[in-house]
């Protein structure tokens, strides 16, 4: 059953307005914020958030009273949803005293500490909002940004919206340079979708977010998983902020190792690199043998036994490399079901203003 909130009745919607260039005319305003109000859930791992993660749920406070996006449709956060992800710190303690503190936080404690991706699809299952947004617990992520996830989530019926930093990322120049090396080469060799757009800061569809931990194995990569069930991915223009005063909770190591399960958990689109590599290699050393044989018939190789040797090797490898081919393509089908990747996904019905 799909959970639904009553829309405000007070005729006073709160929110932050483009300017006044820009702004939506009143008349368009006041038509469509009279519509149904959007319902999101904020959801935010946290590690090391002892010392932003409050800063972060005081700007996020403000709009579960409701606010209205520049296009003029009225939404709201109704929960924020802390996941503990054990970190070294007293993430704890905060987040304790901000669950006490307001009805709107919830806290969600982890066994131990599972990962980012982990943790953030552990609070898209106990969410309720027709919509999932996801954000870091370091404070670059703007909450009055939300608004302008909503107007392109519903504008373009995405699955998914990430933000599209149109700023430099706060992170060294080396990290950014490698980040933006390995989204291209997951895009276009690996063939995920929309990875090059990926960010945890993404809005996500509340029916899709809360299936993703019914058959996202543990080593599926979340933005993967999502790839697997809606290809309606869309980006929002945002400008990060700078992270707030903690230490980086990824080394070198811990990013390379972020990036191998990327490409693991990217699909099987490498294993039918190998297949074909496998088949075109075989073609080419049976083509090769072809011309070896030719040129000893015709006498233009001269050496005994060098014909026969290279062409015995010419075949067995290029009969090597299609059985690897072959044992690639089951290897593929495994993966798929091991990974979870579902045959079909049943969602709820599309926003009426989409049609």
């Amino acid at each position: 059953m799909r959970l639904r909130f009553s829309p405000r009745t007070d005729g006073s919607p709160t929110g932050r307005f483009p300017d006044e260039a820009t702004r939506v005319p009143r008349a368009t305003l006041i038509a469509v914020s009279e519509g149904r109000e959007r319902t999101v859930s904020v959801v935010i791992p946290v590690y090391r958030g002892a010392a932003t993660i409050a800063e972060v749920v005081d700007e996020l406070l403000p709009l579960t009273a409701g606010a209205v996006t520049p296009r003029g449709r009225r939404f709201r956060v109704v929960e924020v949803l802390l996941v503990h992800d054990n970190g070294p710190d007293d993430s704890d303690r905060v987040l304790r005293e901000l669950e006490a503190a307001h009805p709107e936080v919830r806290a969600i404690w982890l066994s131990r500490n599972f990962g980012q991706h982990a943790a953030t699809i552990a609070g898209m299952s106990e969410s309720v909002g027709e919509w999932i947004a996801t954000m870091d617990e370091d404070g670059q992520h703007d909450p009055a940004d939300l608004a302008g996830f909503v107007d392109v989530a519903v504008e373009g019926r995405a699955g998914v919206v990430y933000a599209r930093p149109v700023n430099r990322p706060p992170h060294g120049a080396l990290r950014n340079i490698a980040s933006k090396g390995a989204k291209a080469l997951m895009s276009t060799v690996l063939g995920s979708k929309g990875f090059r757009e990926y960010q945890s800061y993404r809005l996500v569809r509340g029916d899709i977010g809360r299936q993703l931990a019914e058959f996202a194995a543990s080593g599926a990569y979340l933005d993967v998983a999502l790839g697997w069930v809606t290809d309606r991915v869309l980006t929002v223009p945002v400008t990060l902020r700078a992270e707030g005063d903690r230490p980086s909770g990824y080394s070198t190591r811990t990013l390379f190792a972020h990036f191998w399960r990327m490409v693991l958990s990217s699909g099987t689109r490498g294993l039918r690199i190998v297949s074909v590599l496998g088949v075109v290699l075989a073609v080419l050393g049976l083509a090769l043998a072809i011309y070896l044989v030719v040129e000893r018939l015709t006498g233009h190789v001269d050496a005994q036994g060098w014909t026969s040797l290279a062409v015995i090797t010419l075949l067995c490898s290029g009969a090597v490399l299609v059985s690897l081919g072959i044992v690639a393509e089951y290897l593929g089908v495994t993966l798929n079901v091991a990974m979870g990747r579902p045959l079909y996904l049943v969602v709820d019905e599309p926003d009426p203003e989409d049609d």
